[in-house]
């Protein structure tokens, strides 16, 4: 049976199982209890990129140089300054 290649966005180049290593691949799968196969679904969330969770309120970030004294000052007025 031919090899199947597939190149990445990367460059890098992958080398797919062919249907008898598959079929090997997936009766181990079978005969190990503690493996399952992953539905499609699952497959799905598991592609989602993580991320901060939204927040009830939007807060801009805030980026400027200050003053030491000015910092100081506020880091004085208490948390979350």
């Amino acid at each position: 049976m031919q090899q199947t290649t597939v190149k990445t966005q990367s460059g890098r180049v992958l080398r797919l199982p062919t249907d008898e290593e598959d079929a090997r691949i997936h009766e181990g799968i079978a005969a190990d209890p503690d493996a399952r196969e992953v539905s499609d679904a699952e497959f799905a969330l598991m592609r989602r990129r993580p991320g901060r969770p939204v927040t009830a309120v939007a807060r801009p970030m805030l980026s400027m140089r200050v003053d030491a004294d000015v910092a100081a000052a506020l880091r004085a007025s208490g948390k979350g300054w």
